[in-house]
C-alpha cells in the first residue's frame, strides 16, 4: 500500500514520521502520476491561497478531484479548506470533496495559536483522549448530514468523516497519538481492496 502527501508546502515530513509510527511507508508526492499511484493521499497543513496556486501551477486540481472520487484524502488545517464545499473568510475556491463550510483562520493569527484537549471517537472504539494542535485553524461553520463527527472543540466539529474521505482542522501529525494516521491507513486499505475486488 502507498500513502502520499502532497509535498508542495506544508508539513509533509511530520505526516511521514506518524505514518511510520503505525508501520506505513508515506511518500512525498509533486506530480499527477505520482499522486495517481497512491491508495491514499494526505493534503497538509500549511497556507491554503498559496497550495491553491500551487496547485494549480502543476495541473494538479483535476487529477485531485479525479482521485478522491475513488480513493481516500485527508485535508489537514490548510488541506481541510482545500477539500471544503464552501470557503469563508475570505472566500476562496476549493475542491469541493466534503460537504462542509469552513471560515479561514477563524481562531487568529499565528500568535493566537494553541493546543487543547480532544475526545476522539474512531468508529468502533472507545473515545480516545488527544492533544489538538491548532495553528492559524479553520473552523467548521456548516457540516453536510452525510459527515460524521469524530472530534469536537468548544462545541464545534474538528474532526469530520465523511465516507472515505477525513478532515482535520488541527494537527495530529504534531501530536504524540498516532491514532488518526493509523484510521486513515485503514481507509485507505479499504479503498485498495475495493480497487482490486
Amino acid at each position: 500500500m502507498s500513502i502520499g502527501v502532497l509535498a508542495l508546502q506544508g508539513a509533509v515530513q511530520p505526516h511521514r514520521k506518524s505514518f511510520a509510527a503505525v508501520g506505513e511507508q508515506a511518500v512525498p508526492v509533486r506530480t499527477a502520476l505520482e499522486i495517481q499511484s497512491c491508495d491514499g493521499l494526505v493534503l497538509p497543513g500549511g497556507e491554503s491561497t498559496t497550495l491553491l496556486n500551487l496547485i494549480g501551477h502543476y495541473g494538479l486540481w483535476q487529477p485531485l478531484i479525479d482521485f478522491a472520487r475513488s480513493r481516500p484524502l485527508w485535508g489537514v488545517c490548510a488541506g481541510a479548506i482545500l477539500m471544503a464545499r464552501r470557503v469563508e473568510g475570505p472566500a476562496q475556491p476549493s475542491l469541493d470533496i466534503v460537504p462542509i463550510s469552513v471560515q479561514r483562520n477563524a481562531y487568529g493569527r499565528q500568535n493566537e495559536s494553541f493546543i487543547a484537549p480532544i475526545s476522539l471517537r474512531l468508529p468502533g472504539q472507545a473515545p480516545l483522549q488527544q492533544e489538538a494542535v491548532f495553528i492559524r485553524a479553520p473552523v467548521i461553520r456548516e457540516i453536510g448530514a452525510s459527515c460524521e463527527i469524530l472530534a469536537e472543540h468548544d462545541q464545534l466539529p474538528v474532526a469530520v468523516q465523511h465516507g472515505f474521505h477525513l478532515i482535520t482542522t488541527f494537527h495530529p501529525e504534531l501530536s504524540a497519538s498516532p491514532s488518526l494516521h493509523r484510521h486513515f491507513a485503514l481507509l485507505c486499505q479499504g479503498g485498495q481492496a475495493r480497487r482490486m475486488a
